[in-house]
């Protein structure tokens, strides 16, 4: 059975809570030598972003994305622990999300696939205080905050995160990467909000952090509003100061 029909079936045995069978199916495809990996990247994080999407369009009803979702989260603690696992590296990732279970689902399956390749991995979950976050940061020390936020409603309390982050400086050699969720559905947010690298699954998580070892600070550039408002405003002295010259 090719990839995409395991994801098919899997997908209707979601929808239909059909815990047992969903989890059969998995079982049957490991032993089919499909590494975890592979279920992870085409079968599990695919179904997670349709049941939100199915929800989010109304199609389905929270019950069901509910159900469903909790039925994907099962199975993903079950399919991690056939991942194959690399040395440990002294890397560390610290991990976040907003207060949904789809959130929460997403952050895990990110350090499922880190801690798979040698990282350290801390995953918080949902509903953490700034503070408190920021505290675990200068104890930890990690060398990525990943956070998955799915609901445009997080978006702020992110950026305010990132923005005490960046001003205490205290972590300058951090990246801060966020993936998936909202951050795919509203292209740019990523640099909006200041974040460092932007990743649409955890495959390329891991892929964008090799690919980027080093933190580049990037310029933190006025908004252009604010630049013209400056710029106006200090014209107008300049005038106001040459006319009195005259």
């Amino acid at each position: 059975m090719e990839i995409a029909e395991v994801f098919a079936q899997y997908m209707e045995h979601l929808l239909a809570g059909n815990r047992a069978e969903a989890r059969e199916m998995i079982e049957a495809t490991l032993d089919r030598g499909v590494c975890a990996r592979k279920i992870i990247q085409y079968v599990l994080w695919p179904a997670m972003v349709q049941i939100e999407r199915l929800y989010n369009e109304g199609k389905i009803n929270r019950l069901l994305e509910h159900m469903a979702t909790r039925i994907n989260r099962m199975i993903a603690d079950q399919v991690q622990a056939h991942l194959a696992r690399k040395p440990k590296n002294g890397m560390r990732l610290l991990a976040i999300c907003g207060q949904s279970e789809i959130s929460e689902l997403g952050a895990q399956m990110i350090c499922d696939l880190f801690e798979a390749e040698g990282w350290g991995t801390w995953f918080l979950g949902s509903g953490v205080p700034n503070d408190e976050i920021l505290e675990l940061l200068g104890k930890l020390k990690p060398d990525v905050l990943c956070i998955y936020g799915s609901l445009p409603s997080e978006v702020p309390a992110i950026r305010r995160l990132i923005d005490t982050i960046r001003e205490i400086g205290a972590y300058d050699q951090m990246q801060i990467l966020v993936v998936g969720g909202i951050f795919n559905r509203a292209a740019g947010l990523d640099e909006e909000i200041h974040a460092d690298l932007f990743a649409a699954d955890p495959h390329q998580a891991v892929k964008t952090v090799l690919e980027h070892p080093v933190r580049i600070p990037k310029p933190d550039l006025p908004q252009p509003g604010r630049r013209r408002k400056r710029k106006k405003t200090a014209t107008s002295k300049r005038s106001r100061r040459v006319a009195a010259a005259s």
